[in-house]
């Protein structure tokens, strides 16, 4: 699936990023516990390189906590890099957050650190940021993109927040990481198709998690394929048409939603090593690609060339 949401306020917003950044101090990511590498825009690793930075993997509540761990520990085999597994909806990290920052960031007196706060639609960012000026400060919501402009946070203890909107990336060239982030709602409802998101879902859930969909819905014998899953659910919730036939838009909306709210249990939908084979697949699309548009550019000149003979 090739998603393409990118609205205009995005573009501005990596642009005051990137003249923001020669004065930062550290930058702390948002991540989605359940999607770490696939909630972290590249845009922003290759802003940070030589940052300290916290990588949050928020809404650890949802994720499967045994992976969490793996994803911390490969975040932190990065330099100038910890991380935090959090459940930014039930607690309060403040006093955590903050004691990070100035381990990395010991505060020169005088001065403000100063954190730029980045992550991609949804991921709990402006959460993270009440949570630390202890009132509400930032606009919250279950859907992406409510943030749309950079603001600045004076937490009063020697730290200056600077927020900024959630951004995705023009492009998502692996189609996995695309799946996964309209999953999870990264991305509005409004630009994918519940039935796709669902179909993905249902077919990596039968695979890797089969023992918490027997248990939400009580199959005796696990379906065989993610039609029949979503066919069996519908069946249950009464999402049905004329003649019996299973209403698949209304129960993929319904799958995908529990999904999403944790109601099917901790699932986490990728670890470093799916990531690494995804990737190297991507390496060979990319190659394919470009060898594409290499003969494409060979054959438009050629076509030019002998144009331009005949006209002699």
């Amino acid at each position: 699936m090739s998603i393409h949401w990118y609205p205009g306020h995005m573009r501005k917003a990596s642009n005051e990023m990137i003249e923001s950044l020669p004065l930062v101090n550290l930058v702390i990511e948002v991540l989605d516990a359940r999607i770490p590498f696939s909630s972290s825009n590249p845009f922003i690793q290759d802003l940070v390189t030589e940052k300290p930075s916290i990588k949050i993997l928020n809404k650890c509540d949802l994720a499967d906590p045994e992976i969490t761990k793996v994803w911390q520990e490969y975040y932190e085999q990065q330099d100038n890099t910890k991380t935090l597994a959090l459940d930014l909806q039930h607690f309060d990290p403040a006093k955590q957050v903050i004691d990070l920052i100035n381990t990395l960031c010991p505060q020169k007196e005088g001065r403000n650190t100063l954190v730029m706060v980045t992550g991609i639609p949804n991921v709990g960012k402006s959460s993270l940021i009440n949570c630390l000026a202890g009132r509400h400060m930032a606009k919250t919501g279950n859907e992406p993109a409510v943030t749309k402009g950079q603001q600045r946070i004076n937490l009063r203890n020697g730290i200056m927040l600077l927020d900024t909107p959630g951004i995705l990336w023009p492009k998502i060239e692996n189609p996995n990481g695309s799946y996964r982030l309209a999953t999870t709602g990264a991305i509005r409802n409004t630009a994918v198709s519940y039935e796709d998101v669902a179909f993905f879902a249902a077919e990596f859930l039968l695979e890797k998690y089969p023992e918490l969909l027997q248990k939400r819905f009580k199959f005796e014998t696990l379906p065989r394929s993610e039609i029949e899953l979503l066919e069996i659910i519908g069946a249950q919730r009464g999402c049905l048409r004329s003649r019996g036939q299973v209403d698949l838009e209304r129960v993929s909306t319904i799958f995908v939603n529990e999904l999403r709210a944790g109601t099917l249990g901790n699932v986490s939908f990728e670890t470093p090593e799916i990531i690494d084979v995804e990737m190297l697949q991507v390496q060979v699309l990319r190659a394919e690609k470009e060898e594409r548009e290499k003969l494409r550019l060979e054959k438009v000149a050629a076509r030019r060339r002998k144009a331009k003979a005949n006209r002699k």
